[in-house]
C-alpha cells in the first residue's frame, strides 16, 4: 500500500497548549486523527513522526527513502527559518514529492518568520489553512506521486 509520511518538527505536539490564538483549541491528537481519516479518504497509509530534535527528524527523513514512501508533508517548526541540516535531508531525496505545511500564515506574524529555508527543496507549501492544510498537502503529495500535477 501507498504511504505517507507526516512530520513534525518542534513544539508541534504541543497544539492546543501554546499560542492558542495562533494554532487554536485543537490538540495534537485531533490532528493526528484529522490525518488518519484523511489516509483512509484517500486509500492511503499514514505515519505521523513528531519529534523536537533535529537529528531525529533528519533520521526520519532518511528512514523514508529506504521505505519507498511515496511523498512527506513537513512541518519543520521553527527549524523552518534555519535548518540547513534539514533542508539538506529533504534535498537528498528530491524524487519523494515534499509540502511544507504551516498552521498558521507565516508571512503576517514576525519578519524571521517569512524565510524558509526549507521550502525551496520542496515542491510546495501550504500556510495559514489551519490544521486543514496537513489534508490539503496530504492530496497534493499524492497527485505528484501519481504525476497528476
Amino acid at each position: 500500500m501507498e504511504k505517507i509520511l507526516v512530520i513534525n518538527g518542534p513544539n508541534i505536539n504541543f497544539l492546543g497548549i501554546r499560542e492558542k490564538g495562533i494554532y487554536g483549541q485543537d490538540n495534537y491528537d485531533t490532528l493526528v486523527n484529522m490525518i488518519e481519516d484523511k489516509a483512509k479518504e484517500l486509500g492511503v497509509e499514514v505515519e505521523v513522526f513528531q519529534n523536537n530534535s533535529e537529528g531525529a527528524i533528519i533520521d526520519r527523513i532518511q528512514k523514508a527513502y529506504y521505505e519507498k514512501v511515496i511523498g512527506i508533508v513537513i512541518n519543520p517548526g521553527a527549524y523552518t527559518h534555519y535548518s540547513i541540516a534539514i533542508r539538506d535531508a529533504l534535498g537528498s531525496i528530491e524524487d519523494i514529492p515534499k509540502i511544507e505545511v504551516h498552521i498558521s500564515n507565516v508571512h503576517k506574524r514576525e519578519e524571521f518568520r517569512h524565510t524558509s529555508v526549507t521550502v525551496p527543496v520542496c515542491n510546495g507549501q501550504v500556510v495559514g489553512l489551519g490544521l486543514k492544510g496537513y489534508l490539503y498537502a496530504m492530496e497534493a503529495v499524492l497527485d505528484i506521486s501519481r504525476n497528476l500535477l
